[in-house]
């Protein structure tokens, strides 16, 4: 079994996030669906057919999935933080600092008690990131 995050609420900016994540996270993008590709094409209005339905993005054995949501419903990332556990602390600072291009850095990497680095940010699109090694 695996659990992976799917992320809704890019609000038209879903490709342009998963491509800034994959260049960010050192993954590859698999999957990059528009409504347009889809057999609801004919019922959405013209202007949203060029949104994501459906982006997953591989990172090593994980995959982060996301959409732009569905037209007209929209909602804003919250409640939640993607945690990336880095092998080295050497990558989870480029992961950091790549992520903390357009962030809030609520916490700036630093060592902590229980890793021997950690910091959190929220990303240019809203969603709320914890980046550590473990020790």
């Amino acid at each position: 079994m695996k659990i992976n995050a799917y992320l809704f609420g890019f609000n038209g900016k879903c490709r342009e996030a998963f491509t800034f994540y994959a260049a960010a996270l050192g993954g590859e993008i698999t999957r990059m669906i528009t409504f347009a590709d889809t057999p609801m094409a004919e019922t959405m209005p013209a202007e949203a057919r060029d949104a994501i339905c459906h982006a997953a993005l591989a990172v090593g054995e994980q995959v982060l999935m996301g959409s732009d949501g569905m037209p007209g419903k929209d909602v804003a990332p919250a409640g939640f933080s993607i945690s990336v556990s880095a092998d080295t602390t050497e990558e989870a600072e480029r992961i950091f600092t790549a992520l903390s291009d357009g962030a809030t850095v609520t916490m700036p990497l630093q060592k902590t008690f229980w890793a021997p680095i950690f910091g959190t940010l929220t990303d240019r699109y809203g969603v709320a990131w914890m980046v550590g090694c473990e020790p």
